[in-house]
C-alpha cells in the first residue's frame, strides 16, 4: 500500500494550491481518503475526507468554503484544492486511507487510519 502526496510549496496569503494524493496497492473504491495537517507545536488536525465510492465528503470548519476534496477514480488519486490560503494553513499535509469519513473521524485526526503518506509541506506567507 502506498499513498504519495505532492503539490506543496510556498504561496502568498490568498493564493491557491492543489495537493494530489496518489494511491496504490489497495482497492481504492472501498476506502475513504482523508487529509490531516500538522503544524509545529500544534495538534494534528483532520481537515477533510471523502468516500471514494460515492463522493460523500466532509470538511473541518477551519477550511469549509475554501478547500475542496475530489477524486479521480481512473487515476486512483484524490485532490485537495486549497483556495484563499491563510498563514494558519501552514503545515505538513498528509493523506490517509481510512474506513470511515465523518466529523468524528476528523476530530480524531484520523488516528485510526490504516495508512498514510510521507506528507507535503505547505507554507503560506503573509
Amino acid at each position: 500500500v502506498q499513498l504519495v502526496e505532492s503539490g506543496g510549496g510556498l504561496v502568498q496569503t490568498g493564493g491557491s494550491l492543489r495537493l494530489p494524493c496518489a494511491a496504490s496497492g489497495f482497492s481504492f473504491d472501498d476506502y475513504v481518503i482523508g487529509w490531516f495537517r500538522q503544524a509545529p507545536g500544534k495538534q494534528r488536525e483532520g481537515i477533510s475526507c471523502i468516500y471514494i465510492i460515492n463522493g460523500e465528503s466532509y470538511y473541518a470548519d477551519s477550511v469549509k468554503g475554501r478547500f475542496t476534496i475530489s477524486s479521480d477514480n481512473a487515476k486512483n488519486t484524490v485532490y485537495l484544492q486549497m483556495n484563499g490560503l491563510k498563514a494558519e494553513d501552514t503545515g505538513v499535509y498528509y493523506c490517509v486511507s481510512d474506513r470511515a469519513c465523518s466529523p468524528a473521524r476528523m476530530l480524531g485526526g484520523f488516528d485510526k487510519a490504516d495508512y498514510w503518506g510521507q506528507g507535503t509541506q505547505v507554507t503560506v506567507s503573509s
